[in-house]
């Protein structure tokens, strides 16, 4: 058992889905499969279930998680504990508010991991090295490299009537009470149907959003991400494929930092790989 193989799990348990897994992790998705066929043959049990739209952790994988997530934690204190103090370079990062918390963890690992570089996140129009934002929010003397692409969803209250439709399309939302967000992409959802709505509350980040879901003030059209693992919220599709490509921008004018263009370099070769992620994904492996 290497710790190699335990962060690719800790990757797949966080996602649920190996080719994601395979991206935040910088690997290909062949090397994920055989860390965790690795570890299913070691401990004698089987760790994720496979299905359709990704992985579904087992019981034995919840139990382990936890101690697979403290041996991480214990090697990365071991390898810095006689590490000499050095200069540190500030690299500012400025993120958008509506990134969902699994995924920010998962991105921001690689630069707070390094003992050369002291981090400083501020919002994601104030002046930064670089931003993690919506291609959308894109300025025009910037680069973009891509991370992931998400759609959006429909975030209803748990005992809310349109939970018993599989999808909502923009009529069924019709005089409903809507938590509005103000998104391009939104719009999009909204904009096909000469229905109007009716908003009854505009929230100020997606946390909020979610927590007037929840306590049954409206529906609310939200990104996939921040609505998934949200256990107060019931999550439906929408009828209009809406989604929303989130990557890091960076101005061409200026120069990275040592450890953003790094970062940068392992994401574009990352996705020079798409032959080796994405044709392997229904291929039934043994458990």
């Amino acid at each position: 058992m290497e710790i190699r193989e335990l962060r690719y799990f800790a990757a797949v348990y966080r996602e649920r889905n190996l080719t994601a897994a395979a991206r935040v992790c910088f690997v290909s998705q062949p090397s994920i499969s055989t860390a965790i066929t690795h570890l299913e043959t070691e401990l004698g049990t089987t760790l994720f279930i496979r299905h359709k739209k990704g992985v579904a952790p087992t019981a034995s994988a919840e139990q382990f998680h936890a101690l697979a997530r403290r041996i991480i934690d214990d090697a990365d204190a071991a390898r810095s504990l006689f590490r000499k103090p050095n200069t540190k370079t500030t690299v500012t990062l400025g993120l958008m508010r509506t990134l969902d918390i699994p995924r920010t963890i998962a991105l921001l690992k690689p630069l707070t991991s390094r003992t050369d570089v002291a981090l400083r996140l501020v919002g994601s129009d104030e002046r930064a090295d670089a931003r993690i934002i919506s291609k959308s929010m894109l300025r025009a003397d910037e680069h973009f490299v891509t991370l992931w692409s998400e759609r959006y969803v429909a975030a209803l209250p748990p005992s809310h009537p349109l939970t018993l439709k599989e999808k909502l399309r923009t009529a069924d939302l019709a005089g409903v009470p809507l938590i509005d967000r103000c998104h391009c992409e939104q719009s999009e959802f909204f904009g096909r149907s000469s229905q109007r709505r009716q908003t009854a509350a505009i929230a100020q980040s997606e946390d909020w959003a979610m927590a007037l879901v929840a306590a049954g003030v409206g529906i609310a059209i939200v990104p996939e991400g921040v609505a998934r693992g949200n256990p107060d919220v019931a999550v439906r599709e929408i009828e209009v494929r809406v989604k929303r490509e989130v990557g890091l921008a960076y101005r061409a004018s200026e120069p990275l930092a040592d450890a953003l263009k790094e970062f940068v370099g392992k994401l574009q070769k990352q996705r020079q790989k798409p032959d080796q992620i994405g044709p392997r994904r229904n291929k039934r492996r043994k458990s």
